[in-house]
This record gives C-alpha cells, structure tokens and sequence, in this order.
C-alpha cells in the first residue's frame, strides 16, 4: 500500500504554485464570467452559485445562504491549529456606463470584486494538492463576502426592517451572524490602477465612515397653481446640502474627512411640490470620534433645510465601516513570499498612515483579528468609474491566488508556530460580541418636526 511522502515546505509551496498555475484558465474565465454578469450587494445569486460550485469542485463544500449570499468553506489539514481565512467579495458598484454594466441594475465592476473571486478559487485548489494536507495544522477558510459596496441604502434598510439583516454590509452581517468566531485571521487582495505602481502594495489604512440615510418629507401641492400650499421637500434637501457645502472650509485635513452623498428621490411630478425627498449620504474620517464630530454638524445641517421649509425629517445614522488596520506579521509573511517569488522591484510598503479616503469592511474584521488587505496593481482606470478594467487578469486573479496560498503554507506549517505567534501577540482592538454591540448601538433614528 502506497503512502504520501511528506514534503518539505519548499515542496509544499511548489506543490501549491503547480497546482494554481494549472488552474490559470479555469480561475482567470471564472472570473471574467463574473464580471459578465454583475450584480450589486445581497442580491448577488447568481454570482454566489457560480462561486459555491466552484468551491465545491476545488473540494470545499460551503456552507451558503449566509447573510443572504455569502458563504463559508472549511479545509482541514492533518493537525489542530488556528484557522486563516482567505476573503473574496461578491458584490459589484454601481456604474450604468461602464462597458461591462449590466443593462437594467446598472451595476459594475468597476472595482475589481471578480478577479478576487477567482484568486479566493485559485486559493482554494492549491492548498487542496494532497501532499499540502498532510503538513499543514489547523484549517483554511474560504469565505465570500456580499455587499461590501455601501449603496442601495434604502433597499438594505427595507431588509432589516423586514428582519432579513441586522448590520448593513456584508462582513457586518457576517461578523454579527457568527461566522468569523472560529476564524483567528483572514485576508484578502484588492485590485488598484497599474500605473506607476509595483504588483502588490503593502500597508495604509482607510477612513471609518457612517452612512445616512434620510427622507425630507413636506406637503404635496399643485405647482403652478397652488405652490404657496404645499412644503417643498426638495428646497429643503437643497438648503441641507448648501448648509453641509458651508462646513467644508472647517474639516480639518488631518482627518482625511469627507462628506457626499446623492438624492435617490426628488419628486414624482414637476407640476407637483415635491412631498418626499430621500438622500442617501456618507461621512468619512481617519477616525470614528473625526466621522461622529462631523457627523453631528451634518444632521444640524438636515436639520437647518426641514427647519427653514416647514419640513418634517427622518434620518437614519447607520454604522458604517471602521479603518483598516494591517496586521504587521501578516504583512510581514506576505511581503516574504511576495518577494521570493516575484522579486524586491514586485513589493511597495506603505506607511500604516497612508489613508487614500476609501472605506472598506475589512477595517471592522480586522478590528476584531489580526487581518491583512493589500493591493495588487493590476487595473486601469479610475476605481468605481466607467474606465476601471482589470488589464492583467493573471496578475490579478493568479499571483494573488499563489501569494495568498503560500502566506496560508508559511502561517500553518511547522504546527501552525506562526499563526500561533501571531495570535498570542496581537489582541484585537475589540471582541466580536463587543463589536456587534457597539455597531447595535451606534444605530440611530432621528425625527425631526421643521414646521
């Protein structure tokens, strides 16, 4: 009877690399698959079932349904350790001119999600090579995340009024359902414009931000000949956003702060006052006390417009994201393998300060476990724009597939001593149940009677 030599974790690692470059094509048309057929967050079904066959077939069988659309594999290798998670997001933006938008949502992506899909399967099938499980401890969790792109706010709203959703995002939901309890540490590649950049980008932070979600509600009235009649709903949103305009000149640039949103709702007739207003709006700061400062001023501002129309208000003060906090020994086995099989001129390391004004899901995991999100310089284009386009799907979708399998190899070999070290030296910022508390807490209803 033959048995399975064990290897060294230089042969593991050639293993693992065989095994992905001889899944290129598969991994590279899953991908441009997904991107054919976008779909915005927690409404990803079809994306979902592409990824859960596809899982099923490296021989991971997910669980599914999880936070609507998201899903959870597990691998386990020869021995107890610590379980590291490899994330791929199912959602896409919204972009209705971008050339890959899908006609009727308008949705896109023009943010890269696909190619991380495919890398999350790339990942899948090389710690899946026989030889791999007989010298790995612990397990590999191959997670997909929905609805990381914060948008159709009023839609998820309806959700969690509906009792569908506690938390508005996917990592949120998935966090507050219990399935990163049994996760130590968890990683995952986003894609950035090609130009002047290295392959891979280490390092940086995001913005935390919170997510408003308000309805400016007047009094319906004809337009033309009873306008004195009617509370203008829309002059009163107009009044709030020029109030918020007025504050731009007092954010403090430190605070990397950034204040937008856009009216989903302005009316239903021109010959009619607009009765109901809804605006759908974003905080944005290096910090949670820079969002909650401004924050505050912004719904004085909503506040201001319903006040000076006769208005009533609702808001709705969501909890967003937190800022992205990279693991310095995670990035450390990353960088390692990057440049080992790559080279030095293939890695930029970023100072933990640099903040490009994004947000992003991965800040809350990553609060709560040590976490890891670089970026691989794959794309052209403007991120969430109609030019964005993966330009280098093998980069993308398959170098980030081997540097996220080898960081797995490296974190579990050895009884797991280095996933091991690392969650004994580093405690999270909060425990999970203290994080879904505090993002239970930070929800907020406002009413507001102007007239």
């Amino acid at each position: 009877m033959s048995t399975v030599r064990e290897l060294n974790r230089s042969e593991v690692k050639t293993a693992v690399r065989r095994a992905i470059e001889g899944s290129a094509d598969e991994i590279i048309r899953l991908a441009r698959d997904i991107y054919e057929h976008p779909e915005p967050g927690f409404m990803e079904e079809r994306t979902a079932k592409v990824v859960a066959e596809a899982l099923t077939k490296a021989g991971v069988k997910p669980e599914t349904g999880i936070a609507i659309t998201g899903m959870k594999g597990l691998r386990t290798f020869s021995g107890e350790g610590p379980t590291v998670a490899v994330i791929g997001e199912l959602d896409a933006v919204k972009a209705p001119r971008h050339p890959g938008a899908d006609m009727t949502t308008g949705a896109a992506h023009a943010c890269g999600h696909h190619s991380q899909l495919g890398a999350l399967i790339g990942a899948a099938i090389g710690l899946g090579v026989p030889e791999v499980a007989s010298t790995l401890f612990g397990r590999a969790a191959f997670i997909a995340t929905p609805a990381e792109e914060f948008i159709d706010v009023e839609m998820r709203w309806g959700l969690r009024e509906a009792g569908r959703l506690g938390l508005l995002s996917g990592k949120q939901e998935m966090i507050r359902l219990g399935a990163f309890d049994d996760i130590d540490m968890a990683m995952m590649i986003h894609t950035s414009s090609s130009k002047a950049q290295r392959r891979f980008i280490v390092g940086g932070t995001s913005n935390a931000h919170v997510v408003h979600y308000v309805r400016f509600l007047g009094k319906a009235a004809h337009a033309g000949g009873a306008p004195h009649q009617g509370v203008n709903a829309l002059q009163a949103a107009v009044l709030a956003l020029s109030a918020i305009n007025t504050q731009r000149e007092t954010f403090q640039a430190e605070n990397q702060t950034r204040v937008h949103g856009i009216i989903t709702r302005g009316g239903v007739a021109t010959n009619a006052v607009p009765a109901e207003v809804v605006y759908e709006g974003r905080v944005r700061g290096r910090t949670m006390t820079a969002v909650d400062k401004i924050a505050a001023r912004v719904e004085d501002c909503y506040r201001a417009g319903a006040l000076a129309m006769g208005a009533s208000l609702e808001i709705v003060s969501i909890p967003g994201y937190l800022p992205l906090d990279n693991n310095k020994d995670l990035a450390r086995v990353f960088t390692e393998n990057v440049v080992t099989e790559f080279g030095e001129d293939a890695l930029m390391t970023q100072a933990d300060t640099v903040n490009a004004g994004g947000s992003t899901d991965m800040g809350d995991l990553s609060q709560i476990m040590p976490a890891l999100h670089p970026y691989v310089a794959a794309a052209d284009g403007t991120g969430h724009g109609i030019d964005y386009v993966i330009a280098d799907y093998r980069r993308a979708v398959v170098d980030s597939a081997i540097s996220m399998a080898l960081t797995v190899v490296d974190l579990l070999s050895d009884n797991a001593a280095e996933a091991r070290g690392i969650i004994d030296s580093n405690k999270p910022s909060m425990t999970r149940s203290e994080y879904v508390q505090s993002q239970t807490d930070r929800l907020r209803k406002i009413e507001y009677r102007g007239g």
